[in-house]
């Protein structure tokens, strides 16, 4: 029996003749993923270009940057990490250490790198240390040796895990991110957010509102942030010449915070104590308005308070604190950035990100 819709159907190609011949490229072309090289054709750049994008690195012009991402959207490219692998025979992991710190800022700073290491398309392997010993830190870089990882990211506040860091020689570049200088013989970088410089923005902050001069409370001094924001205090007060306040060093928790602002709410009261306090960080200056209130002193009618960090929750406390913001994630961003730049042979020792400064209510002008 004769079908008459299959009668009127075109007679397909005979596997193998012209037609299908014709048909397969553009088949095969919808078929396969973008390349770089097509991102390169069209933004009208070089691979290379492409690849020193992809990489954020530095010495790319802006709109030729900008010609390139608009690229990669238009044609949702991916880069291609095994293939990456294969061409520069590196590992397609970047090792990353921590002290496993619960903080805000080391806890901030490991999810910033992770996220910005993802978004170029790296794995990462990340290694918790509990001692900070040279023999545990080369153990742990030993480790990320066997695994083959291209290059490394050490979280690193204290000053201990910096030193033992510079002490192990690595085949890859590792940077250290914190508020220190590159390793003494240069053999690691270093990535941080400007703690001196936020330290003295907090601190001129309380100067510019007519308070005669700031304490602080500071943190460990066996950290560098603060030890980096001590030395902003200091600079900002001896910058105006006025009179270097008395320091406070403590631990970072809001215990110290409550148990030094007690002490210090007899001597407010009294009118002999700071019209104006900065505290290394936010946890201090918790229990340092906690403490003021339970004495019966009002800030910042009595004093004024000004904390470092920003953490989640200081637009809460009573009174909203004024406080320094750290940006991590550009932080993670850079620490990864400085990292592609020296796997591409193009080295910047030491980078330094802006924190500013977040006005609330904790500070006014002295009464």
């Amino acid at each position: 029996m004769n079908d008459p819709v299959a009668a009127e159907r075109p007679a397909a190609p005979a596997a193998g003749s012209p037609a299908d011949a014709a048909l397969a490229p553009a088949d095969a072309a919808r078929r396969r993923p973008p390349a770089m090289s097509d991102v390169a054709a069209l933004a009208g750049v070089s691979h290379q270009t492409v690849s020193r994008v992809l990489n954020d690195h530095p010495n790319v012009r802006a709109e030729t940057r900008q010609r390139v991402l608009d690229a990669i959207r238009t044609l949702g490219y991916r880069p291609n990490i095994a293939a990456r692998v294969l061409a520069t025979a590196r590992s397609a992991t970047l090792g990353v250490v921590t002290t496993g710190s619960a903080l805000y800022g080391p806890t901030s700073t490991l999810i910033a790198v992770e996220e910005a290491a993802r978004e170029q398309g790296w794995y990462v392997s990340v290694a918790t240390i509990r001692r900070y010993d040279a023999e545990t830190m080369h153990q742990v870089l030993d480790h990320f040796m066997d695994q083959g990882v291209a290059g490394i990211v050490v979280i690193a506040p204290q000053t201990d895990v910096a030193e033992a860091v510079d002490t192990f020689r690595a085949p890859v570049p590792v940077v250290i991110v914190a508020a220190r200088d590159a390793g003494a013989d240069g053999s690691s970088l270093s990535v941080a957010v400007d703690q001196q410089r936020g330290a003295r923005i907090a601190t001129d902050h309380l100067l510019d509102l007519g308070h005669e001069t700031v304490m602080h409370i500071a943190g460990p001094q066996d950290w560098y942030d603060a030890r980096q924001r001590v030395a902003g205090w200091r600079e900002a007060l001896e910058a105006r010449q006025v009179a270097v306040q008395r320091l406070h060093v403590a631990t970072w928790t809001s215990d110290d915070g409550f148990r030094i602002g007690t002490r210090l709410a007899d001597e407010v009261r009294a009118g002999m104590g700071p019209t104006a306090v900065f505290t290394s960080n936010d946890q201090l200056a918790l229990g340092l308005l906690h403490a003021f209130w339970e004495q019966g002193v009002q800030v910042p009618r009595d004093v004024s308070v000004v904390g470092f960090d920003d953490i989640a929750g200081a637009s809460h406390f009573i009174p909203p604190l004024t406080t320094v913001r750290q940006p991590f994630a550009e932080l993670g961003a850079a620490s990864v950035g400085l990292l592609l730049r020296a796997l591409d042979g193009d080295v910047v020792p030491v980078e330094r990100i802006a924190p500013w400064l977040v006005v609330r209510e904790s500070a006014a002008e002295p009464r």
